[in-house]
């Protein structure tokens, strides 16, 4: 399991270069013999930009060994294939700092005048470096977005989908005791609301998703893309919850149109409840209100009683 959260800054071709020659520098001012100095000024260059690249290829996850939802939510955030290729850019220039250290280092050893070696091995090192920019910058910014990427744990999970402002992520906030209690992580243009609960020896993992709308897979947005890549691929039940009320903004009608779509797309359980009961209640659906408290426990019992019996409700 990648820890996404600990994934460092990739650096600029800029900062690469900063950090190596000052290194490199520092190592040059031990040699009192000129030739030696150079000989080892280049070794060092090439040497440190070479292990600082390898080192942010292999801080960054594989994608291919990502768990699904990992490896869905990559596609959708980042493209995989730009990060492959981003990666690979990265690594060939590596590859070629080594090689091109090794032959200069090995020709200011032979040269009567290694100044000019030396600066050559700087403008052919920095070169490459700066070609592979666009990649470094690239690979920072999905460090970025791989780190908002919530830690989804080995334990009996409960995905909340539904339309917008339906109470999902109320819904989460009453029924978690964990601690943390409420962890909240930047997830498109709204955040998430991940929660835990344990229930005696029972623990109960609740992630809410951003709203969905049933309209024709094309049409949906990447914010709807992500919140499905969490249903089919993290949920052991999903937890459609509906507003009759209407207050959410959006009719019931295409409420349970989504339902429907729901039913026909999931491998996993859905179990299908009504909020703001207090607003509006309605028969045929166990009815809760995240706002007064009211059947919220009910709920939480029902998906704990689908877990030892997993049917759909």
């Amino acid at each position: 399991m990648v820890d996404f959260s600990r994934l460092k800054t990739v650096p600029t071709a800029e900062e690469l270069m900063d950090r190596s020659l000052r290194r490199a520098a520092k190592k040059m001012r031990l040699k009192r013999n000129r030739k030696r100095a150079d000989e080892e000024f280049i070794r060092a260059i090439s040497s440190a930009l070479h292990d600082r690249l390898v080192a942010i290829i292999q801080d960054l996850p594989e994608v291919d060994g990502l768990l699904p939802f990992y490896r869905e939510m990559t596609e959708i955030l980042i493209g995989r294939d730009r990060f492959k290729k981003s990666l690979g850019a990265v690594g060939w220039a590596a590859w070629q700092i080594r090689l091109i250290g090794s032959e200069l280092a090995r020709r200011a050893r032979g040269a009567e005048d290694t100044g000019p070696v030396r600066r050559q091995a700087v403008a052919r090192i920095s070169s490459i470096v700066h070609q592979v920019n666009d990649a470094l910058r690239f690979l920072n910014e999905a460090r970025n977005q791989l780190r908002s990427l919530p830690d989804i744990r080995e334990e009996f999970t409960v995905v909340v989908a539904g339309y917008p402002n339906v109470g999902k992520s109320s819904f989460i906030r009453r029924v978690s005791t964990a601690e943390p209690e409420v962890a909240e992580y930047p997830f498109t243009t709204k955040g998430i609301i991940m929660g835990h609960r344990k229930i005696g020896r029972e623990s109960v993992q609740l992630i809410d998703t951003p709203g969905i709308l049933s309209r024709p897979a094309e049409e949906r947005n990447w914010i709807e893309r992500q919140a499905l890549a969490a249903l089919l691929n993290v949920a052991d039940i999903v937890l459609l919850i509906l507003d009759p009320s209407e207050t959410c903004g959006y009719t019931f009608d295409d409420q349970l149109r989504l339902k429907r779509e729901l039913e026909g797309a999931l491998q996993t359980p859905l179990v299908t409840v009504v909020n703001k009961a207090d607003i509006k209640a309605l028969e045929g659906y166990p009815n809760m209100s995240t706002s007064t408290g009211e059947g919220v426990e009910g709920v939480l019992s029902l998906l704990l009683r689908c877990r030892a019996s997993p049917t759909s409700p």
